[in-house]
């Protein structure tokens, strides 16, 4: 099948007329529902906060239909992580995730990180064709629970001098 009409867009630039930007939350929340598990639980309101903390943002689209999505986090020097890497089934095998991934890390605001991060479930042979290896020495993880007893930032900010 001929994909060349597929286009893959930043949400931060502005739309040039050829491009889908910003992402629709409805038809991302639809493209998870149809293609990641791991994401199908997600609120409208949570994906909006994600995106907006999030740059680059990529969409992948087929005409209006959105076909695929990935989002990174990044300080833009020393480490940066890729989040929510999705294409949808109909796409797949293809090629379009591997240039998913590649727009993301070709980025400006990624393509000097030091060392990019990822986490996957079932796809670790995928990206080690891209570059990406297993790493077991650095990962950790803390699940944020309210009964650890952390104080929010809003109690640090008032337990500071003149706070």
């Amino acid at each position: 099948m001929d994909y060349s009409h597929i286009q893959f867009c930043d949400s931060s630039v502005s739309a040039d007329g050829h491009c889908q930007a910003p992402i629709n939350l409805h038809h991302l929340h639809k493209l998870f529902q149809v293609a990641a598990f791991w994401a199908q639980d997600r609120s409208l309101e949570d994906l909006s906060i994600a995106i907006s903390n999030s740059k680059p943002v990529i969409s992948v689209w087929d005409g209006e239909k959105l076909i695929g999505f990935a989002r990174a986090t990044s300080d833009g020097v020393y480490r940066a992580t890729i989040w929510d890497v999705v294409i949808h089934p109909d796409y797949r095998g293809a090629g379009l995730g591997r240039k998913l991934v590649e727009s993301v890390l070709s980025h400006p605001h990624m393509n000097r990180v030091e060392r990019v991060y990822l986490m996957t479930t079932h796809q670790q042979s995928f990206y080690e064709q891209i570059g990406f290896e297993c790493n077991s020495s650095t990962t950790m993880v803390l699940c944020n629970q309210p009964k650890l007893g952390f104080p929010t930032q809003e109690a640090q900010l008032q337990e500071l001098p003149g706070g």
